[in-house]
């Protein structure tokens, strides 16, 4: 059990500022995710592209991210503006991520399957790199904003329940797109809908790039530049940093590995082809999960407390794989209703570890700086995303060639049952496997609190020695020059 310190009033960050950093994850959380959420819905159903090009569309801006988040944490980590390292491409970014939003979804008409193909990889390339110069700082910006081991956990707290908050939209984006009275088709639909969603993403990233403050900027100021390949070669030789990158691979690729087969299950198995009665179930069942996300911050908070973040992510991880394994007798056709039940846990499981894994990076940010001498928070947030993403598209480029083994065809309203099989057996197996993989990673976890108290502590007694030690060298310039 934790000793549950209390935090320091000069750790403490102020309600602001942490509204406004929970703001700009709107962006990462909820209208990123729209993405990968809508791809196949608009691109593979409405429009007739294969799933296997559109795995491959999403595959190749993650092997440009390989480049570009490196990049993007490099920078911000040695950027000295006035107006801070971070915050200038937070609002830059959220500017670019606006704007490539609406082109995602603004697709010209009469062109063919390889022509739509390569315009959805192009404004993908675009989108996903406005995306890195925004998202990489802006987490880079959270693991510097308090020193404290809790305080950290609350503030990427409110990142997930705001971020959530927005998340409540986005299953209604393509229920709305759909609706006939409004729109000629659900493309047409995306187009405006998209507008509506860069206007959020826009004013998100203003606020928190305006209202959120960065503590460490004198300190970075005396602190040499850091070498880009020893930067990330530091990064993947901590080992404990490699743990946490591990769970959050596994179950990011595994649900994406059966990415929006549920989509497909409740269109096709629980509805018969009939999209408007489906996405009004897919709508409830994502308000559902954003709901239930908002709440489990509470239990999170909580649990973090008592028990650590290491043990709360595997409870996180447990909780997904129960709610894998009861879609087995969710999915009903009878009862279609009961998908809420996986949806909330594999919600609750999905918020824990994503909020608790952007606290805990903060703390082994601390951990090299006690270790190496230098803060490097973009760096982390950077391999981090990347790794992240690189399991997104891994596993979508998979589930396209998942989904073509089922033997899915979008000409057909109605699927043949083996397809149907298929897709209830992936979406339910693949996952549920991962999880229990990211479960056993975390097994004694070493940057506990204590120990991540005393790392703050050491850290403490050294930035006091070198500031004594500065305030002396000047003294003794003064004398000389004098």
């Amino acid at each position: 059990m934790s000793q549950m310190r209390q935090t320091a009033e000069s750790d403490r960050i102020p309600f602001a500022q942490k509204l406004a950093f929970g703001f700009g994850m709107a962006t990462p959380i909820a209208f990123v995710n729209s993405v990968n959420q809508l791809t196949n819905l608009i691109y593979n159903i409405a429009l007739g592209v294969s799933p296997v090009l559109l795995g491959v569309a999403q595959m190749i801006p993650r092997l440009w991210d390989a480049i570009s988040d490196p990049l993007a944490g490099y920078l911000s980590d040695n950027t000295r503006s006035r107006w801070g390292r971070r915050k200038p491409y937070i609002v830059i970014g959220g500017i670019s991520v606006a704007l490539t939003y609406v082109l995602v979804w603004t697709v010209p008409s009469g062109l063919s399957e390889n022509a739509v193909f390569a315009y959805y990889l192009g404004m993908s390339l675009l989108f996903y790199t406005a995306v890195t110069a925004m998202s990489v700082p802006l987490v880079a910006l959270g693991c510097e904003m308090s020193a404290d081991y809790h305080e950290r956990t609350r503030l990427f707290a409110y990142g997930g329940f705001i971020g959530n908050v927005f998340a409540i939209l986005t299953p209604w984006m393509y229920w709305l797109a759909t609706q006939p009275y409004l729109f000629d088709d659900e493309v047409e639909g995306m187009k405006v809908v998209a507008i509506f969603v860069a206007g959020i993403i826009l004013a998100s990233a203003l606020v928190s790039g305006i209202v959120c403050r960065e503590p460490k900027i004198e300190q970075v100021r005396k602190q040499r530049k850091i070498k880009f390949w020893a930067s990330i070669a530091a990064t993947m030789k901590n080992k404990t940093y490699l743990r946490l990158i591990g769970i959050v691979f596994c179950v990011t690729a595994g649900f994406n590995l059966v990415n929006s087969f549920a989509n497909y299950i409740m269109i096709y198995y629980l509805f018969d082809g009939v999209k408007d009665k489906a996405s009004f179930i897919m709508g409830v069942n994502g308000t559902a999960w954003a709901i239930a996300a908002l709440i489990a911050v509470f239990p999170m908070a909580w649990t973090s407390k008592r028990l650590g973040k290491a043990k709360t992510v595997q409870i996180s991880a447990l909780i997904m794989l129960i709610g894998c394994l009861l879609k087995i007798v969710c999915y009903n056709r009878t009862y279609p209703w009961l998908t809420l039940i996986p949806t909330v846990l594999i919600a609750i499981g999905m918020l824990v570890l994503y909020t608790m894994a952007g606290a805990m990076i903060a703390d082994i940010c601390d951990e090299d700086e006690l270790e190496n001498g230098v803060r490097r928070e973009g760096s982390y947030s950077a391999v981090y995303s990347w790794w992240l993403k690189f399991a997104v598209s891994t596993g979508i480029l998979i589930a396209g060639l998942l989904l073509e083994s089922t033997g899915y065809t979008n000409v057909l309203d109605q699927q043949h049952s083996l397809t149907l099989f298929w897709l209830r057996a992936f979406e339910i197996g693949l996952p549920a496997i991962f999880c229990a993989i990211g479960y056993r990673l975390l097994a004694n976890y070493p940057l506990t609190e204590d120990r991540v108290y005393e790392i703050k502590e050491a850290l403490a007694r050294r930035h006091k020695l070198e500031d004594a030690a500065e305030a002396n060298g000047l003294s003794d310039n003064h004398t000389t020059d004098a």
